[in-house]
């Protein structure tokens, strides 16, 4: 049943946090077969994912990135997939930025991927390295001039006292470029997140989800094992 439907006669004279235990939907899915899961859980990553794209769901590549520093202390935002290949997924930021000192410090970390529409979900977990700046310079010249200049004009998750002043860092970033290409700043640049384990969470009826695991082993294969939801 529609959420908003199964509300619409509750919300007069209530709030929200009166409501919110009542936010309910219905999963309703075929399943997980495990014969027809691929061996390496970036393929299937790949399957899942071209599905979303193929709906046309909007931002796809949007991704959770969980960190936390050396003493337990977690923080988490939304940034984009950049790529994945069997290395792992790959995504860019800047080096200054509250995310990547954590990672810095403790370089274990963890992305979801929630494609609601399709009642999908994707969990990974891994080992975060930088990739190589030869990379980072080819997906940077890449990226529209005006976000290339936003690069430089953005000191990532430090204070700044107005919007202002950060617009006229661009204009100032803008005169110092004209004409000529933007390079990247060197406190730039892309992660690798290297999966340990990735698990595929698919939503079912009455809430009884399937959870299909899979983990790395120290030979470098795959185990996949399902899980109760």
């Amino acid at each position: 049943m529609n959420f908003f439907k199964s509300i619409s006669g509750q919300i007069q004279g209530k709030s929200l946090r009166q409501l919110v235990a009542n936010f309910r939907n219905e999963y309703i899915s075929n399943g997980i077969a495990e014969s027809d899961l691929k061996e390496n859980p970036i393929d299937q990553f790949e399957v899942w994912f071209n599905e979303a794209v193929s709906n046309k769901l909007r931002e796809p590549n949007a991704m959770h990135l969980a960190t936390a520093t050396p003493d337990g202390k977690p923080s988490g935002r939304v940034v984009l997939l950049k790529g994945f290949d069997e290395r792992g997924f790959i995504f860019y930021t800047n080096y200054s930025s509250r995310k990547s000192h954590e990672l810095e410090a403790n370089n274990y970390a963890s992305l979801t991927f929630l494609w609601l529409e399709l009642y999908k979900q994707v969990r990974i977990e891994g080992i975060v390295h930088r990739i190589p700046p030869i990379e980072a310079n080819h997906y940077f010249s890449s990226r529209p001039r005006g976000s290339q200049i936003s690069a430089w004009a953005s000191m990532q998750s430090q204070p700044v006292n107005s919007r202002h002043e950060l617009e006229l860092r661009m204009e100032d970033i803008e005169k110092e470029f004209s004409g000529k290409p933007v390079p990247r700043p060197e406190n730039w640049g892309g992660y690798c997140l290297a999966p340990t384990k990735v698990e595929f969470w698919l939503g079912r009826s009455n809430r009884l989800h399937d959870r299909i695991l899979y983990e790395l082993q120290a030979d470098n294969t795959w185990t996949k094992q399902r899980l109760s939801p």
